[in-house]
């Protein structure tokens, strides 16, 4: 065997010298995309050392320039959405929603979202470990993964402001054409369709509350895209966490209806009916875990690519 194809073999980088100063680099395949549950974990645990987080605070303001700087130090640039919204209870709030896009060799969008806001509640700090520390802190995370993979569709990760209600209960301040949630998603899908860019948007896959740590995710049918839940629970199945992404439907009203309101397949990836801690004091650190991010991200990372493939085939 001869040294070049010793090196081959090894699958090493070298530098082999041929004839008279020439050279040829043969260099090692792409590292494969991998989600860190670690760094993911820490982002969650970090978001909920700034306390609770509800549109237009402070600690909301500090949470999203956390998110961008992590963004920024993993390369990727973050342009804001900023928008007024008109609270029942608040009046007039600035919000504002944070995109990173992965450019494709198509203009065609695959979506990657969550909401990073928590409830505003009265009686009790909220800090929302689960809902949505975990969220913001996946998609940070999923980003930096899936940053340097090739695609085929351009990936857009958005961080949705003001998915909470503001009143205590969900419909409670909701007035006809003025719900008193989704502020953030709704806003843009509106933008979109205003701009004429709504039509490349081919999917949108949503992540909330999924910080759990005995997680258990349910099949969101009432909105859902079928192939979407089809595609993402036979990942989860190929990876082994059957036993996370359960085949049971629940129904779940969440930052994916004015998407699917508009014509777009989406999907909620969401433990909302297994978690008694939801818009509690107990949605704290004691009650999520890296594990469950991990999983999600996983199966995120390794469904990315069966989206595409259904999306080239339609």
């Amino acid at each position: 065997m001869t040294r070049i194809a010793r090196l081959a073999a090894l699958g090493a980088t070298a530098t082999l010298v041929v004839g008279a100063g020439l050279s040829v680099r043969a260099t090692q395949a792409p590292k494969a995309a991998t989600f860190d549950s670690g760094r993911a974990y820490e982002h969650l645990r970090q978001m909920v050392s700034f306390g609770p987080r509800p549109a237009g605070s402070p600690a909301l303001t500090q949470t999203r320039a956390y998110i961008t700087a992590q963004l920024a130090a993993a390369g990727l640039s973050v342009t804001p959405q900023t928008f007024t919204a008109q609270l029942p209870t608040v009046g007039p709030t600035e919000m504002v929603n944070l995109i990173v896009r992965l450019p494709g060799r198509r203009s065609d969008r695959i979506l990657f979202t969550g909401h990073y806001d928590t409830k505003r509640e009265k009686n009790f700090p909220f800090v929302g470990a689960s809902d949505a520390a975990s969220s913001a802190a996946l998609l940070i995370e999923l980003a930096r993964a899936l940053k340097d993979r090739p695609r085929e569709f351009t990936y857009e990760f958005v961080w949705f402001d003001g998915e909470e209600a503001t009143c205590e209960g969900w419909d409670e301040c909701s007035r006809p054409g003025a719900p008193d949630n989704l502020y953030g998603s709704r806003h843009y899908v509106d933008a979109a369709r205003k701009a004429g860019t709504l039509g490349s948007v081919r999917a949108m896959i949503l992540v909330d509350m999924i910080g759990a740590r005995n997680l258990k995710v349910l099949r969101e049918t009432q909105y859902s895209a079928g192939w979407l839940i089809d595609v993402v629970w036979a990942a989860a199945k190929r990876l082994g966490y059957g036993d996370t992404f359960l085949d049971v439907p629940y129904p779940v009203d969440d930052d994916h209806l004015p998407f699917v309101q508009a014509g777009i397949p989406s999907l909620d990836i969401i433990d909302l009916r297994d978690y008694p801690q939801w818009h509690t004091a107990q949605d704290d650190l004691a009650h999520v875990g890296a594990g469950s991010l991990g999983i999600v991200g996983d199966v995120l990372v390794a469904a990315a690519p069966d989206i595409e493939t259904h999306l080239g085939k339609s």
